[in-house]
């Protein structure tokens, strides 16, 4: 059971949300997560900083207020550049590494715990 799980859970489907027109504010981005029911945090990171290989119990779902940022999905053979306003919205139990643009990054994360 838990092999089927965990298999499950890495063929997930990630989404990713282009922005379109003007860059958005924090606050805009706040109140989108706020129609979605979550309460984001926000993080920031230097230039070129990078995060291994790792994966979360838990849905991601990321905006990028400032910068930039590129995950890395390997098990998806895909990579996907963030820039302000842009989404992610990775299920659990996804891996994924990224790296942070030449500005540094800031962005916006909320956490949906998966039904059991």
């Amino acid at each position: 059971m838990k092999k089927a799980l965990a298999k499950q859970m890495s063929e997930a489907v990630y989404k990713v949300n282009r922005w379109a027109g003007a860059v958005p504010t924090e606050q805009g981005l706040r109140q989108i997560y706020a129609r979605e029911g979550l309460q984001p945090y926000a993080w920031s990171n230097g230039p070129h900083d990078v995060y291994g290989v790792h994966a979360h119990p838990y849905e991601k779902v990321l905006r990028v207020v400032r910068g930039s940022i590129r995950f890395d999905l390997a098990e998806h053979h895909t990579s996907v550049d963030l820039h302000p306003g842009d989404g992610l919205v990775l299920p659990a139990g996804v891996a994924h590494s990224a790296v942070v643009g030449p500005e540094g990054v800031t962005c916006l994360e909320a956490h949906r715990l998966s039904p059991c």
